[in-house]
């Protein structure tokens, strides 16, 4: 059955615990790896640049395959692509635990292994925006939390199998875990939505369209006569413009602003534990660590989604985004002075709260800028962005450490790195402002009043965008013609 609107609840929640398990056999088990990093080091004896490029090389897979999955999720089933994903993440874990070489690593358990989780990272996560819409911003809270749990629990227990049956065993046993993945998939049932098939004109009467997306369906009504004269009478919007949000601003801005975001949180997952071993803290509490970073970052992703969800926030998420983001950043900044076990716990609660509460809200703030018809393609294009930072930060911050010697260096360019993501941010929403508040002396000059004409009811613009005040004008302005 076709629903009229995102049905916020019923089998959503299914959707919401699928979500869950999806971000625990990707995410924690990816975070997970950089405890396998002294392992891999001492083993095949390289240096921490090249040991670092197995880290990399599979978020980058995961992120640069986004797309790739949208894509599969969209035209042929969310369910095939996540079960797929699950049989090539757990092939690539297993064969991993054969490896020979860095190279061997690096084709097993990063392309492999990455591709996988890529197919099933951003079909999961754009699912859970399909089935809610009041509720969203909670629901991603509940489902992305399945990392920092994850986290929590797997990174104990991999280092607990690590030194069982040595790391060989560890991947193992991970690449059995990984399976579950296609469980995930077979939860995942499609959902049919009335705002996946309208016309430009149908979609601007609906109330849960948002504003932004509005006002690019305004501009796209001009070719609603073109419309009508193709075969189908109803012509599939997402699909013909499935990558027109491209061009937005808005999403521009916040594209350029997830380079750098994703360039300054991929190697503290990396180094934390290398680096509170070269402070002289124990195997046991480094991994230790890493669980504190994911049991509060469990609770930044749900404490940041109820928050966000209230009518006091609801209004201001994008603020909310980039606060996190700053946070993580000047958290970072501090990280070269904290040289003992009792000062790195606090900068654990800090780094994982901040780190779910910003992975909570990339849905959210990503859905606001395109709208939920575009949002699996705009998820794929923002994890997409992921790419190449999370590609290069390991092996350039592993580059420094080697260069320098300290990783004060590389603590500190990720630091400046996320603030620099959120003080763009800030300057993109403040120069949007100061445009509106000049916005109505434009509008109000004769000379620069664009051309309208009418045909029947539906009124057209010749140019760019309309403000509210010129829509309310033109909607009075055709009535009284028409009656005419």
């Amino acid at each position: 059955a076709r629903h009229a609107g995102p049905p916020d609840g019923g089998w959503g929640w299914m959707i919401v615990a699928g979500c869950f398990l999806v971000t625990i056999c990707t995410r924690a088990v990816t975070r997970c790896i950089s405890i396998f990093f002294v392992e891999f080091q001492a083993y095949f004896g390289q240096d921490y640049a090249r040991t670092a490029w197995i880290h990399s090389i599979v978020d980058c897979a995961t992120m640069l395959c986004a797309p790739l999955g949208s894509l599969i999720s969209n035209h042929v089933s969310c369910q095939v692509g996540i079960m797929l994903g699950g049989l090539l993440a757990s092939t690539g874990l297993i064969l991993s635990s054969f490896a020979t070489s860095l190279e061997h690593l690096y084709l097993s358990l990063g392309v492999l292994t990455g591709l996988g989780f890529a197919l099933c990272y951003s079909p999961a996560i754009a699912m859970v925006g399909k089935y809610f819409n009041k509720r969203k911003a909670l629901a991603y809270g509940i489902a992305m939390s399945g990392s920092g749990i994850g986290t929590f629990i797997l990174a104990p227990v991999v280092q607990l199998l690590i030194e069982q049956f040595s790391w060989r065993g560890a991947l193992l046993i991970l690449g059995g875990f990984v399976l579950n993945l296609c469980v995930c998939g077979a939860l995942m049932r499609p959902i049919s939505l009335k705002e996946d098939c309208k016309t430009a004109p149908e979609l601007l009467e609906q109330n849960y369209v948002p504003e932004t997306e509005k006002q690019d369906l305004k501009r796209m009504s001009i070719c609603s006569p073109l419309i009508k004269l193709w075969p189908h009478e109803c012509l599939c919007y997402c699909s013909w413009k499935e990558y027109d949000f491209l061009l937005m601003p808005g999403f521009m801005v916040l594209a350029v602003s997830i380079l750098f975001m994703a360039y300054g949180c991929s190697p503290l997952f990396v180094y934390l534990v290398p680096y509170a071993l070269s402070v002289g803290v124990s195997h046991h509490q480094a991994a230790f660590l890493m669980s504190i970073l994911g049991v509060i970052d469990i609770i930044g992703n749900i404490t940041f989604g109820w928050l966000t969800d209230r009518r006091c926030l609801k209004k201001h998420r994008y603020f909310c985004y980039l606060f996190a983001v700053g946070m993580d950043g000047l958290s970072c900044l501090f990280l070269p002075v904290l040289q003992s076990f009792a000062l790195l716990v606090p900068f654990s609660f800090t780094f994982g709260y901040f780190d779910g509460a910003y992975v909570t809200l990339i849905p959210v703030v990503t859905a606001d800028a395109v709208g939920t018809p575009l949002l699996s393609s705009a998820l794929g294009v923002v994890y997409f962005l992921h790419a190449i930072p999370y590609l290069v930060s390991p092996p350039v911050a592993g580059w420094l450490v080697d260069t320098t010697g300290s990783y004060t260096a590389s603590f500190l360019l990720c630091g400046f790195s996320m603030m620099f993501s959120s003080a763009l941010l800030c300057f993109a929403r403040l120069a949007k402002k100061i445009k509106r508040t000049h916005l109505p002396s434009l509008t109000g000059n004769t000379a620069l009043k664009q051309h309208i004409w009418t045909n029947g009811a539906i009124a057209y613009s010749v140019t760019a965008e309309l403000d509210q005040r010129d829509v309310e004008f033109l909607a009075v302005d055709t009535n009284s013609f028409s009656n005419r």
